[in-house]
């Protein structure tokens, strides 16, 4: 389906065009973007149709970090590069043949509008919550909640996927996004494995970093790395799910984001966004050609 099938739409004809400009921009190519992936991803695991594809087709048991590294460079990519809309397009298909019966033998499929949806509607979400936590307070006003989630509507265009789910406004995606996360997320098999991960094990293989530094540098960056992804999360999922967060908790994770909205104002923000974007750029040509394929039944 082709994303010009959806221009008469009028969450598409609100829209902010994606570009150097835009808040979409300004956020995605920040550095401190990266910090709230773990939390995303978590809320893309329980959502049971997206838990059991990823489960069943993406080896996530077997190397659960890998479907970051394949994934995300091009994810972002659709953003940012000249050919994004055509990258997302080629996203969307490898998802047409990705289906299956998730563990409440619920029926499902990857490009189901809702499905495909709250795929990206983490990702949103992931905009918003970056702001609010590691950029200075007020970094956002009203008019600019309303440009950032314009900015997220297009980019969810470039799927060529339905526009039926998607919230008309930044009020009305809040409020289905609470929704989904106070009555649809569950606590899925993918989801309670990444938790364990995050607790014991820590950050896993990473492209182009030896093996022996991940292992040197693992006492260190494990309880940071629980810490960002446990504490990025909205604090109802945390409750609902009985996810352990103490108040000690919250405090180190206050004195973490402090320390990091002051020291971001050290890095000139195109110099941050150029390596943010090389690395990213580096790790996509290193796993392009070992994205998941779906299995063959």
């Amino acid at each position: 389906m082709a994303a010009a099938e959806h221009l008469d739409d009028p969450a598409v004809q609100a829209a902010e065009p994606i570009g150097p400009q835009s808040l979409l921009w300004r956020i995605a190519g920040d550095s401190r973007a990266a910090l709230a992936g773990g939390a995303t991803g978590l809320l893309q695991l329980m959502y049971p149709p997206l838990g059991t594809a990823v489960a069943e087709q993406s080896g996530f048991f077997d190397d659960p970090f890998g479907r970051i590294w394949r994934s995300v460079p091009q994810i972002w990519a659709t953003i940012f590069e000249p050919d994004g809309p055509e990258r997302a397009r080629r996203i969307r298909d490898l998802h047409l043949d990705i289906k299956g019966v998730d563990s409440s033998g619920r029926r499902f499929h990857a490009l189901d509008p809702e499905t495909f949806w709250w795929a990206h509607a983490t990702f949103t979400w992931h905009m918003f919550r970056t702001a609010e936590l590691f950029f200075p307070a007020g970094a956002l006003t009203a008019a600019d909640h309303d440009r950032l989630y314009a900015g997220t509507v297009a980019w969810y265009a470039r799927y060529g996927v339905s526009m039926r789910p998607v919230p008309s406004d930044y009020a009305a995606f809040r409020e289905t996004f609470d929704a989904f996360c106070a009555e649809r997320l569950e606590m899925t098999a993918p989801a309670a494995r990444s938790i364990e991960i995050a607790r014991t094990d820590g950050i896993g293989a990473v492209p182009f970093v030896p093996s022996m530094a991940i292992r040197a540098a693992r006492p260190v960056l494990r309880p940071l790395g629980t810490l960002v992804a446990i504490g990025c999360l909205p604090e109802p999922v945390r409750t609902r799910f009985d996810i352990e967060w103490t108040p000690r908790d919250q405090r180190r994770f206050d004195r973490m984001a402090a320390l990091i909205r002051t020291s971001a104002r050290l890095v000139p923000r195109r110099l941050d966004q150029w390596m943010l974007l090389t690395q990213l750029r580096i790790i996509g040509a290193k796993t392009r050609k070992e994205r998941y394929r779906p299995t063959e039944n």
